[in-house]
């Protein structure tokens, strides 16, 4: 979607995706020393701001010139540090590595979530973390968010393919009952991954 798109989303609600962080970014981030972490397509900073007051070392970066201001912000009231950036997925190369990468619902097309995904492994160092959560396939049939295109939408043989070189802790989809904000609210169809670099 369109830069505008999500600046115009960001602008128009108070907190589009909520402000508490991801439960499965959270649970990870709870279980393990802190270390760096990149957050991708990160919106509004829920995820960064929960790993910074955890003692992680935080990048993240998102389309949206007014998610990155309002991440910003927040940081600053809660006394906490983040490197935020703007940058598009299309344009995204890695060009350092983390102990923890996540990547929280970024949904896209084929040929360019292959490129997204091979940019995140080696955004990964060596004994480092991938975490990925994602509407499945069967979202098509809930009104609780993601998109309404089925080929936006990932299934696990997919997701365990993009990755396959790298060690598979877990590969789950599970039906949740979403509570971030108002464009993720109710049952949903949802795959995680918990990849390492070995």
């Amino acid at each position: 979607m369109a830069k505008e798109f999500w600046d115009q989303r960001y602008a128009a609600n108070e907190s589009v995706y909520g402000s508490e962080p991801n439960a499965f970014f959270k649970q990870f981030i709870d279980n393990h020393k802190p270390g760096t972490v990149l957050l991708p397509a990160e919106g509004e900073g829920r995820n960064a701001l929960y790993a910074a007051k955890k003692g992680w070392t935080v990048h993240a970066f998102d389309y949206s010139e007014v998610a990155r201001e309002k991440a910003l912000k927040a940081a600053g009231e809660q006394g906490l540090k983040i490197v935020y950036w703007n940058q598009s997925i299309e344009d995204f190369r890695a060009n350092q590595q983390y102990d923890l990468v996540a990547s929280i619902y970024v949904h896209l097309p084929a040929a360019l979530r292959k490129q997204y995904h091979q940019e995140l492994i080696k955004s990964i160092r060596p004994g480092g973390y991938l975490l990925l959560e994602a509407f499945a396939k069967e979202q098509i049939e809930y009104s609780s968010g993601g998109p309404k295109d089925p080929a936006l939408l990932y299934d696990a043989p997919t997701l365990c393919n993009d990755f396959a070189f790298l060690h598979v802790l877990s590969c789950q989809q599970k039906d949740l009952h979403l509570n971030e904000g108002p464009f993720h609210s109710g049952e949903a169809a949802v795959l995680r991954l918990t990849v390492q670099k070995i």
